[in-house]
Protein backbone atom coordinates (compact mmCIF):
# COMPACT_ATOMS: atom_id res chain seq x y z
CA UNK A 1 0.00 0.00 0.00
CA UNK A 2 2.84 2.50 1.02
CA UNK A 3 4.26 1.77 -2.40
CA UNK A 4 1.32 2.37 -4.57
CA UNK A 5 0.54 5.41 -2.90
CA UNK A 6 4.05 6.94 -3.55
CA UNK A 7 3.12 5.65 -7.02
CA UNK A 8 0.45 7.71 -7.02
CA UNK A 9 1.57 10.78 -5.43
CA UNK A 10 4.88 10.88 -8.24
CA UNK A 11 2.23 9.99 -10.81
CA UNK A 12 0.05 13.09 -9.57
CA UNK A 13 2.97 15.45 -9.57
CA UNK A 14 4.64 14.84 -13.16
CA UNK A 15 1.36 13.91 -14.90
CA UNK A 16 -1.42 15.92 -13.15
CA UNK A 17 -2.98 11.70 -12.90
CA UNK A 18 -2.63 9.73 -10.47
CA UNK A 19 -4.31 6.44 -12.08
CA UNK A 20 -1.77 3.56 -11.85
CA UNK A 21 -1.47 0.43 -12.94
CA UNK A 22 0.04 -2.80 -11.61
CA UNK A 23 2.14 -5.37 -13.25
CA UNK A 24 2.64 -8.67 -12.56
CA UNK A 25 6.39 -9.77 -10.99
CA UNK A 26 7.81 -12.10 -12.88
CA UNK A 27 10.08 -13.72 -10.72
CA UNK A 28 13.56 -14.84 -11.88
CA UNK A 29 12.94 -14.38 -15.24
CA UNK A 30 14.39 -15.90 -18.65
CA UNK A 31 14.39 -13.05 -21.52
CA UNK A 32 13.20 -15.08 -24.51
CA UNK A 33 12.62 -13.20 -28.02
CA UNK A 34 10.80 -14.12 -31.18
CA UNK A 35 12.40 -12.69 -34.62
CA UNK A 36 9.75 -11.97 -37.25
CA UNK A 37 9.58 -11.49 -40.59
CA UNK A 38 6.33 -9.36 -42.41
CA UNK A 39 5.79 -8.31 -45.96
CA UNK A 40 3.09 -5.73 -48.15
CA UNK A 41 0.87 -8.79 -48.47
CA UNK A 42 -0.04 -9.45 -45.63
CA UNK A 43 2.70 -12.48 -44.78
CA UNK A 44 4.18 -13.08 -41.46
CA UNK A 45 6.39 -15.47 -40.11
CA UNK A 46 9.29 -16.35 -37.57
CA UNK A 47 12.72 -17.27 -37.65
CA UNK A 48 12.95 -19.03 -33.90
CA UNK A 49 13.75 -17.52 -31.06
CA UNK A 50 16.88 -15.80 -28.87
CA UNK A 51 17.67 -15.93 -25.37
CA UNK A 52 19.11 -12.95 -23.85
CA UNK A 53 18.61 -13.27 -20.31
CA UNK A 54 22.60 -12.66 -19.61
CA UNK A 55 22.52 -8.89 -18.70
CA UNK A 56 23.90 -6.33 -16.56
CA UNK A 57 22.47 -2.56 -15.98
CA UNK A 58 19.27 -4.21 -17.87
CA UNK A 59 21.83 -4.18 -20.82
CA UNK A 60 22.09 -7.65 -23.21
CA UNK A 61 25.81 -8.85 -22.73
CA UNK A 62 24.96 -12.25 -24.37
CA UNK A 63 22.29 -13.56 -26.48
CA UNK A 64 21.92 -17.16 -28.12
CA UNK A 65 19.61 -19.04 -30.69
CA UNK A 66 18.60 -20.99 -29.94
CA UNK A 67 17.22 -20.59 -26.09
CA UNK A 68 18.28 -23.47 -23.88
CA UNK A 69 14.68 -23.88 -22.31
CA UNK A 70 13.48 -23.94 -25.67
CA UNK A 71 15.36 -25.88 -27.59
CA UNK A 72 13.89 -28.89 -26.77
CA UNK A 73 10.60 -28.06 -26.95
CA UNK A 74 8.96 -27.85 -30.11
CA UNK A 75 5.57 -27.28 -28.86
CA UNK A 76 6.92 -23.73 -27.22
CA UNK A 77 8.67 -22.69 -29.87
CA UNK A 78 5.67 -23.01 -32.30
CA UNK A 79 3.26 -21.38 -29.61
CA UNK A 80 5.30 -18.32 -28.61
CA UNK A 81 6.15 -18.04 -32.56
CA UNK A 82 2.33 -18.01 -33.56
CA UNK A 83 1.49 -15.39 -30.57
CA UNK A 84 4.33 -13.11 -31.72
CA UNK A 85 3.29 -13.33 -35.72
CA UNK A 86 -0.40 -12.67 -34.36
CA UNK A 87 0.98 -9.60 -32.87
CA UNK A 88 2.94 -8.26 -35.72
CA UNK A 89 -0.25 -9.33 -38.28
CA UNK A 90 -2.47 -7.44 -35.49
CA UNK A 91 -0.72 -3.82 -35.87
CA UNK A 92 -0.55 -4.29 -39.98
CA UNK A 93 3.38 -4.69 -38.90
CA UNK A 94 5.73 -4.48 -42.28
CA UNK A 95 9.09 -5.04 -41.85
CA UNK A 96 11.87 -7.16 -39.57
CA UNK A 97 10.86 -7.01 -35.69
CA UNK A 98 11.38 -9.14 -32.84
CA UNK A 99 8.55 -9.63 -30.15
CA UNK A 100 9.97 -10.07 -26.66
CA UNK A 101 8.80 -12.16 -24.04
CA UNK A 102 9.20 -13.01 -20.23
CA UNK A 103 9.31 -16.56 -19.54
CA UNK A 104 8.86 -18.05 -15.62
CA UNK A 105 10.07 -21.15 -14.33
CA UNK A 106 6.70 -23.36 -15.18
CA UNK A 107 7.35 -22.07 -18.81
CA UNK A 108 4.34 -19.50 -18.87
CA UNK A 109 5.19 -16.29 -21.36
CA UNK A 110 4.31 -13.12 -21.00
CA UNK A 111 4.54 -9.83 -23.75
CA UNK A 112 7.35 -7.16 -22.83
CA UNK A 113 7.90 -5.31 -25.85
CA UNK A 114 8.05 -5.52 -29.77
CA UNK A 115 11.12 -3.90 -31.34
CA UNK A 116 10.30 -2.30 -34.74
CA UNK A 117 13.65 -3.20 -36.60
CA UNK A 118 16.30 -5.39 -36.38
CA UNK A 119 18.40 -5.77 -33.28
CA UNK A 120 22.00 -5.91 -32.19
CA UNK A 121 21.44 -9.76 -31.67
CA UNK A 122 19.95 -10.38 -35.23
CA UNK A 123 23.61 -12.26 -36.17
CA UNK A 124 22.33 -15.32 -33.38
CA UNK A 125 19.68 -16.36 -35.95
CA UNK A 126 21.57 -15.65 -39.18
CA UNK A 127 23.94 -18.15 -38.15
CA UNK A 128 21.52 -20.96 -37.17
CA UNK A 129 19.02 -20.44 -40.38
CA UNK A 130 21.66 -19.55 -42.96
CA UNK A 131 19.65 -16.69 -43.91
CA UNK A 132 20.57 -13.07 -44.44
CA UNK A 133 17.90 -10.87 -42.57
CA UNK A 134 19.19 -7.78 -43.88
CA UNK A 135 18.30 -8.97 -47.32
CA UNK A 136 14.97 -10.24 -46.14
CA UNK A 137 13.73 -7.16 -44.94
CA UNK A 138 14.57 -5.01 -47.54
CA UNK A 139 12.16 -7.66 -50.04
CA UNK A 140 9.92 -7.68 -47.82
CA UNK A 141 9.31 -3.96 -47.38
CA UNK A 142 10.39 -3.29 -50.92
CA UNK A 143 7.03 -5.47 -52.28
CA UNK A 144 8.35 -8.44 -53.28
CA UNK A 145 7.02 -10.46 -50.54
CA UNK A 146 8.71 -13.31 -48.07
CA UNK A 147 9.97 -16.51 -50.30
CA UNK A 148 9.82 -18.58 -47.74
CA UNK A 149 7.05 -20.29 -45.70
CA UNK A 150 7.32 -20.97 -42.15
CA UNK A 151 7.88 -24.69 -42.77
CA UNK A 152 10.82 -23.85 -45.32
CA UNK A 153 12.40 -22.10 -42.12
CA UNK A 154 14.86 -24.83 -40.37
CA UNK A 155 17.57 -24.38 -37.66
CA UNK A 156 20.94 -25.92 -37.70
CA UNK A 157 23.47 -25.49 -34.76
CA UNK A 158 24.12 -23.09 -31.62
CA UNK A 159 25.04 -19.51 -31.98
CA UNK A 160 26.19 -17.36 -29.20
CA UNK A 161 27.55 -13.44 -29.38
CA UNK A 162 29.22 -11.50 -27.19
CA UNK A 163 28.55 -7.94 -27.15
CA UNK A 164 32.10 -6.01 -26.39
CA UNK A 165 31.90 -2.93 -24.99
CA UNK A 166 34.30 -0.34 -24.01
CA UNK A 167 33.61 -0.19 -20.02
CA UNK A 168 35.75 0.29 -17.28
CA UNK A 169 36.01 -3.09 -14.60
CA UNK A 170 36.99 -0.85 -11.18
CA UNK A 171 34.09 1.56 -11.84
CA UNK A 172 31.44 -1.08 -11.69
CA UNK A 173 31.54 -1.48 -15.79
CA UNK A 174 30.62 2.01 -16.59
CA UNK A 175 31.14 3.65 -20.44
CA UNK A 176 34.53 4.22 -20.67
CA UNK A 177 36.35 6.80 -23.49
CA UNK A 178 39.76 6.95 -24.48
CA UNK A 179 41.99 6.25 -27.69
CA UNK A 180 41.94 2.63 -29.12
CA UNK A 181 45.43 1.95 -29.31
CA UNK A 182 45.71 -1.46 -30.85
CA UNK A 183 43.47 -3.79 -32.22
CA UNK A 184 43.64 -7.31 -32.59
CA UNK A 185 40.15 -9.49 -33.47
CA UNK A 186 40.18 -13.08 -34.27
CA UNK A 187 38.19 -14.23 -37.02
CA UNK A 188 39.13 -18.07 -37.08
CA UNK A 189 35.78 -20.01 -37.39
CA UNK A 190 34.35 -16.42 -35.48
CA UNK A 191 32.14 -13.77 -36.96
CA UNK A 192 32.94 -10.57 -36.07
CA UNK A 193 31.06 -6.95 -36.38
CA UNK A 194 32.74 -3.90 -35.85
CA UNK A 195 33.08 -0.78 -36.86
CA UNK A 196 36.36 0.65 -34.84
CA UNK A 197 40.19 0.00 -35.83
CA UNK A 198 43.33 1.00 -33.85
CA UNK A 199 44.00 4.58 -33.96
CA UNK A 200 40.23 5.48 -33.38
CA UNK A 201 38.80 7.04 -30.34
CA UNK A 202 36.18 5.86 -27.97
CA UNK A 203 33.66 9.10 -27.67
CA UNK A 204 31.12 9.39 -24.80
CA UNK A 205 28.64 10.32 -27.34
CA UNK A 206 27.33 6.74 -28.62
CA UNK A 207 26.85 3.23 -26.81
CA UNK A 208 29.61 1.85 -25.31
CA UNK A 209 29.28 -1.15 -27.77
CA UNK A 210 32.07 -1.65 -29.93
CA UNK A 211 31.98 -4.79 -31.31
CA UNK A 212 30.27 -8.01 -31.50
CA UNK A 213 31.83 -11.55 -31.46
CA UNK A 214 29.60 -14.21 -33.16
CA UNK A 215 30.64 -18.52 -32.84
CA UNK A 216 28.52 -21.11 -34.31
CA UNK A 217 28.95 -24.32 -33.29
CA UNK A 218 27.02 -28.11 -33.71
CA UNK A 219 25.90 -27.64 -30.32
CA UNK A 220 25.86 -25.27 -27.35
Amino acid sequence: PDALRAARREAEAAFGDDNVYLEKVVAAARHIEIQILADTHGNVIHLGERECSIQRRHQKLLEEAPSGIVADDTAMREKMGAVACRAAAAVEYVNAGTIEFLVDGEKNFYFLEMNTRLQVEHPVTEMITGLDLIELQILATAGHGIALAQDDITASGHAIEARIYAEDPAQNFMPSTGNIDQLSLPHDGLRIDTGIAAGMAITPYYDPMVAKLIAHGKDR
